[in-house]
């Protein structure tokens, strides 16, 4: 039942003053800020990479023609509200503007924001410029519900208390699937509950938090399963000192283990298999909440004492360095748990005469009391900088204090999904400003991501938009009031604005861009604190980074979060289909500022093209590539380089960073214990990791355990034997197929026996002479030698698909619409033309048309009474395919698919709910580039 925010209107009416100005700065006087564009209609289609079927359609819609496809795509399949093909369907992003910036825009003046009716209109104006221009972007659940006539529900993050009762405990179900039933997340730790190490009341010995969290997951799990687009997103908390901290850490990590073992037997185990219920606590973000306490005993090599949660007492003395091991293992395992480090999380809470902060939303991000929820929005950095690569100070300083006020605005008229909640929110007033972007300002600016450059200039603009978010509190303050918790908390709250502005004075900058702005921020911290001093703030919460997602694609913002460039070659979506290679547009961007004549920036620009990265780019100097280091492939950035990005920019920050530390496959317990430690000693307020490949991702198998797997070949003879060769006829009937993948282009031509039979395959790929070319050649005389000597077929496709290495990518086959190699592609390709139904789907290897029919029936298989066996000939062929399309005119489904294998992305990446694409790594959740869908982050 959601709450109205009746109290909340009664309480702001009292305390309207004289409103504030609002001065006209991007938008202007007398001119609409739609009369300043060039709209233009475009048709939506997607379809799902699987089966070709066409799962969303609306075509004639309006946006401004310097909107991306992928843009546009997002917000009409995700934002637009009302049934497609009804009258009530929004069609055109005026509409979806003006619904949100008219609700904003009513709620400010009835609530006394503007100081005068003109100050309102300005208001909207200069709101619609910003969102109308991709300056800015809501939340989602403001896109979803504001100005419809559903709950106007504005927050995306939220957190849960829960007591060690049984009736607080399924309180806590029912409140979390009210939650997820809106597309939001919540996050709460378990601390409270008494561990199973303890006794009840009744003299029984207790179930413990982890046995709750089974009932919980299921019911997120069923949730999702009943008709949402992204998994219910979660965060369970545990204190290090809780007794059952040990089972808390290893759970997920037996989960895994489970996962494998049911995938080896057949088991559709992906993120969305049919499979998956079957094991548990899938749904949450997990971590341990560390205390300086415990830190210090693992520095020390001392115990730790584990405490009952009724008394207080030491139940269990342990040895600090191997608990901090064993979470560092299970993290290496399966990238659960992260950390979330206690003191310094309260060290800088506003509110600490209220409660602690126990807990987080599930991407760590938000941060505050319990039964509370924050509303989002996120500044994209690239657009506030000028054509001379400086930052534009004095807009950025201006986009910051209209988007603030416009958030504290919707604290005024939102919903709440349980009355604690909105008894909270309204008290606080939580707001989480925060930016996307960084990642490419940076190389656009000439910083490497990791360098004390790129660092100071990340925190130089985190300190300034903090800075300016806070002052333009207080002056709310000043005009509206203080949030109703101020008064208890003054002492706090003053405390920690001055532990910020300490830390901007601090701040060492590197060049005249971090200098200017540093100056500014140094003058918002005092203009805060001046006025904040006196009257005090409207907000215990200003800032924090989340992940974007969703709404940084919205943005057509190249990076997300406070993310490094993912790659330096992105897939551009046309706008009548299909998608072009290009390099980042800041590519040459970056390559300018650092002096490069123009043939040398298009020579770079052209390695890239080809090449993926800048490594023995023609004249391009060593000591620039780091500008051009990415999250992932060649020259990726080291783990600990996006450890201190987080260090550098977190004392500017309300709350925290949603950021996973990405690490490669080959990296070990150590490493990641190092992570840990370091971003503790750094000052973080949360951190997560994740080792490549360290979970189950794409399916090996979709076969059902029903199905008979082909029998094995025979046992060998204990007696050695030589390997008779069978050789084909002069004559012998062959298949020759051409294929692309990941852009390589080549032909494989497959003989087979009379009798049927495959038993040579030669394969072209590479010019004639090249290296390549030798090595495909050797290879094709081996698999045919092997075949003719009687090794099976299924061997050779067992061993070979899901090799991963480059070329990988979309390929022209209808049948084979991704492969990880070309020997993915072609193992493949050889299973379908060659192995009998039962044996390649043991191997979960089908037709576009099976998985079609799966779809429909759910079984791959045709209904009994047909017969699909081709008739036995002299000369057997396989199943004639569709002819392929052209690689240049096919409509590409996504370009993440593209990106995905061709730039090294994880290759575990869930496949999206929406789409059925594989999404890409965003904070710590996933994010879809081709419709928006998350993983579970708004």
């Amino acid at each position: 039942m959601s709450v109205t925010p009746e109290a909340s209107r009664k309480s702001g009416s009292a305390r309207r003053r004289q409103g504030l100005p609002v001065p006209r700065v991007f938008s202007t006087a007398g001119v609409h800020p739609y009369d300043e564009v060039t709209w233009e209609r475009r048709d939506v289609v997607q379809t799902n990479w699987k089966s070709g079927e066409t799962i969303f359609e609306q075509r004639g819609v309006e946006f401004p023609s310097t909107w991306s496809m992928n843009a546009s795509t997002i917000v009409t399949t995700k934002y637009f509200r009302g049934a497609v093909g009804t009258e009530a369907r929004e069609s055109s992003l005026r509409q979806l503007i003006d619904r949100v910036v008219r609700t904003y825009t009513a709620a400010g003046t009835e609530h006394g924001y503007f100081a005068t009716a003109e100050d309102a209109t300005t208001f909207a104006d200069e709101l619609t410029w910003l969102l109308l221009h991709q300056y800015f972007a809501f939340n989602s659940p403001v896109w979803f519900n504001v100005g419809t006539s559903s709950p106007q529900q504005v927050s995306a993050c939220f957190i849960l208390s829960v007591d060690d009762t049984m009736e607080s405990i399924l309180n806590w179900y029912r409140e979390e699937g009210l939650i997820f039933k809106g597309g939001s997340g919540a996050g709460l730790n378990l601390s409270r509950i008494r561990s199973s190490k303890e006794l009840l009341s009744s003299g029984g010995a207790a179930s413990g938090p982890i046995s709750f969290m089974r009932g919980a997951d299921a019911s997120a799990g069923t949730i999702k399963s009943g008709g949402a687009t992204r998994r219910a997103a979660k965060m369970v908390v545990l204190d290090v000192d809780h007794p059952d901290i040990e089972e808390f850490v290893e759970t997920k990590a037996r989960e895994e283990d489970k996962i494998r073992a049911l995938r080896e037997a057949g088991f559709d185990m992906d993120l969305g298999g049919r499979d998956i219920v079957s094991v548990q606590y899938q749904n949450a973000n997990n971590s341990v909440r560390v205390t300086d306490e415990f830190m210090n005993a693992v520095e020390e090599g001392r115990s730790f004492g584990l405490r009952a949660r009724q008394d207080g007492r030491v139940v269990e003395e342990v040895d600090a360095k191997t608990l901090f091991r064993k979470i560092a293992k299970a993290a290496w395992e399966c990238a659960d748990p992260g950390l979330q480090y206690d003191d310094t999380i309260n060290a800088w809470h506003t509110s600490p005469e209220s409660g602690r902060i126990t807990a987080s939303n599930p991407c760590s991000e938000y941060m505050h009391l319990d039964n509370s929820s924050c509303n989002l929005s996120s500044v994209n950095l690239l657009k506030f900088l000028r054509d001379d690569d400086t930052f534009d100070v004095a807009r950025f300083t201006a986009a910051v204090e209209l988007i603030i006020t416009a958030m504290d605005i919707s604290i005024s008229f939102a919903d709440f999904p349980t009355e604690a909640i909105g008894e909270t929110t309204r008290a606080y007033r939580q707001l989480g400003i925060g930016y996307a972007n960084l990642g490419a300002l940076l190389m656009a600016t000439g910083h490497g991501y990791d360098s004390d450059g790129g660092r100071s200039l990340a925190a130089a603009i985190t300190s300034l938009m903090t800075g300016a978010a806070y002052r333009r509190s207080a002056e709310l303050a000043a005009a509206l009031g203080p949030y109703e918790g101020y008064a208890r908390n003054a002492v706090g709250h003053q405390r920690v604005m001055r532990k910020h502005a300490v830390a901007n004075d601090d701040l060492r900058t590197v060049d005249e861009v971090d200098a200017a702005i540093h100056a500014a921020a140094t003058e918002e911290w005092r203009a805060g604190l001046r006025i904040g001093e006196k009257s005090g703030w409207r907000n215990a919460q200003a800032s924090l980074l989340a992940p974007t997602g969703t709404i940084g694609f919205m943005m057509d913002c190249d990076t997300t979060g406070i993310e490094p460039d993912f790659s330096l070659v992105k897939f551009k979506k046309l706008v009548g289909g299909g998608s072009m290679q290009i390099v980042n547009q800041t590519v040459p961007r970056a390559l300018r500022r650092l002096g490069y004549a123009e043939d040398a920036v298009e020579a770079v620009v052209e390695h890239i093209a080809e090449h993926g990265n800048v490594v023995d780019a023609p004249g391009l100097s060593r000591e620039h590539y780091e500008v051009f280091d990415t999250a992932m492939g060649r020259r990726a950035i080291a783990p600990m380089g996006h450890v201190k990005m987080m260090a550098a920019v977190q004392p500017f920050l309300s709350g925290a960073i949603s950021k996973t530390v990405n690490l490669p496959e080959t990296a070990t317990v150590d490493d990641i214990e190092k992570v840990y430690f370091d971003g503790w000693k750094l000052g973080l307020k949360a951190l997560a990791v994740y080792r490549d490949n360290c979970k189950v991702g794409q399916p090996l198998s979709d076969g059902r355990t029903e199905k008979k797997v082909a029998p094995a070949p025979a046992p060998v003879p204990d007696a050695p034997q030589k390997a008779v060769r069978k050789r084909l006829p002069k004559q012998r009937p062959s298949i020759t197929t051409s294929f692309t993948v990941g852009g390589a282009e080549g032909y494989m031509t497959a003989g087979s026996y009379p009798d049927d039979g495959l038993g040579e395959v030669f394969l072209k790929l590479g010019k004639q002479g090249s290296t390549l070319s030798g090595v495909m050649d050797a290879f094709s005389i081996a698999v045919s030698v092997g075949l003719q000597h009687g090794v099976p077929l299924e061997t050779y496709v067992r061993k070979f698909t899901n090799l991963r290495f480059e070329p990988a990518g979309l390929t022209d086959d209808p049948d084979i619409r991704m492969a990880q190699s070309i020997m993915d592609y072609i193992f493949r390709r050889l299973a379908l033309d060659h192995l009998s139904f039962e044996a390649r789907s043991s191997m979960g290897i089908y037709t576009t048309a099976e998985r079609t029919r799966n779809l429909e029936t759910g079984s791959y298989e045709a209904p009994e009474d047909v017969d699909l066996e081709a008739p036995e000939t002299e000369s057997p062929a396989p199943a004639a395919a569709a002819p392929y399309p052209s690689r240049r005119t096919d409509t590409v489904h996504s370009s993440a698919e593209l990106l995905e294998l061709q730039q090294g992305q994880a290759a575990d990446a869930p496949l999206c709910f929406s789409c059925g694409t594989k999404m890409r790594p965003s904070g710590t959740c996933y994010v879809c580039e081709s419709c928006g869908s998350t993983s579970g982050c708004s």
